[in-house]
């Protein structure tokens, strides 16, 4: 008997990728296939061990995370395969079913932007709008929606949410002063307020 670490294709690591980054760690949000694709997309995870069943919910599994975040080789944390172990016949090929797979597959890769660097604690979107805040001029709506891509909504509900609830920090603004047709005359300018010093 010999075994062998069973391989990760490059779509799979790109979906564990998306999942660690962008889903919290879930792998169905990511999934718009259906039915028996879905299904099987998730066995083929499961079965190379790179997502495990928590809550009820398919989450990435540690070895998985080691391998995003570059810290082990598939070959080293994958569990091995042997191949006198499959005691069940090989599924027959649904060509219907491999091209919605290829199909939603070549879909991920189209609708991700270039890989820029990976999202973390210090690298996020919500990082970068308290280092805007932070500068002693401040920053307009405008330009954070610039920098994060989000719209002025979003921005005004990660002011409320995020920033003042969660992490407790206190947002202050003033209006920018100066005659009609001067660069963000009207708007408001945000900074995260000085704490008090005792």
């Amino acid at each position: 008997m010999s075994a062998q670490t069973t391989p990760i294709t490059e779509r799979q690591l790109d979906l564990i990728t998306r999942a660690h980054c962008d889903a919290g760690g879930l792998i169905e949000p990511l999934l718009a296939l259906k039915g028996g694709a879905k299904l099987k997309m998730i066995a083929s995870l499961a079965q190379r061990g790179l997502i495990e069943q928590q809550g009820g919910q398919w989450r990435l599994s540690p070895a998985a995370i080691a391998i995003i975040k570059g810290e082990a080789q598939p070959e080293d944390v994958l569990p091995p395969t042997v191949a006198t172990r499959v005691a069940t016949p090989p599924l027959a090929v649904d060509p219907e079913l491999e091209a919605a797979v290829t199909a939603a597959e070549a879909s991920w890769q189209q609708d991700r932007p270039d890989v820029g660097p990976k999202r973390g604690p210090g690298n996020s979107k919500q990082a970068l709008v308290i280092e805007m805040l932070k500068r002693p001029e401040g920053a307009t709506i405008a330009q954070i929606s610039e920098a994060t891509g989000w719209q002025a909504h979003t921005v005004r509900g990660t002011f409320a949410g995020a920033l003042k609830k969660k992490l407790g920090l206190t947002i202050v603004s003033e209006k920018i002063e100066g005659p009609a047709g001067t660069p963000g005359a009207g708007q408001r300018l945000y900074r995260i307020a000085e704490e008090a010093t005792a």
